[in-house]
C-alpha cells in the first residue's frame, strides 16, 4: 500500500517557512543564480518556474512541487542552475533551520519531496525534451 501525505510538498514548506507570506514573482524574475550559496529552498504554490544550466533551459518546475533543496542538502551549499520565473508565481520557502525541522518532524514531507524530485528525475530521462517545456 502506497504512503500519500494529503498535502503536496509545496504546501508544507509553506507552512513551516518562517515569514508568513509567501514570495512573488514576476515573469522572468531570477529566484536564483547557478554559483550562487543557496539559503532556501522553494515550493511553488502558483505559477511555473524554469529552471536554466549553462543557459539551457532543462526543466519547467509545476505548481505543488520543490525545488532548490540541493543547496541544503550538500555541503558546498553551491547552486547548480538558475531558476526563473516563467509565469506570474507564488512560492514559499525555508531556510535548512527549517527543512531539517520539517523533515524530522514530519517524515511524510521528506517522502514527499523525495517523491517530487524522483517524478522530476524519471520524466526528464524518459523525455529530456518535454522535461523543459
Amino acid at each position: 500500500m502506497p504512503l500519500h501525505t494529503p498535502l503536496e510538498p509545496a504546501m508544507t514548506v509553506q507552512i513551516f517557512q518562517r515569514q508568513p507570506d509567501p514570495k512573488i514573482f514576476t515573469a522572468g524574475d531570477v529566484i536564483f543564480e547557478a554559483g550562487q550559496k543557496g539559503d532556501y529552498m522553494y515550493g511553488l504554490l502558483e505559477g511555473e518556474v524554469e529552471e536554466y544550466v549553462d543557459g539551457q533551459l532543462k526543466e519547467t518546475i509545476k505548481a505543488g512541487d520543490v525545488f532548490g533543496v540541493g543547496a541544503l542538502v550538500h555541503p558546498d551549499g553551491v547552486r547548480v542552475s538558475t531558476a526563473v520565473a516563467k509565469t506570474p508565481c507564488k512560492v514559499a520557502y525555508m531556510d535548512e533551520q527549517r527543512f531539517l525541522f520539517a523533515v524530522q518532524e514530519t517524515p511524510m514531507f521528506a517522502l514527499e519531496v523525495i517523491r517530487s524530485y524522483s517524478d522530476r528525475l524519471i520524466r526528464f530521462k524518459k523525455h529530456p525534451v518535454e522535461a523543459a517545456q
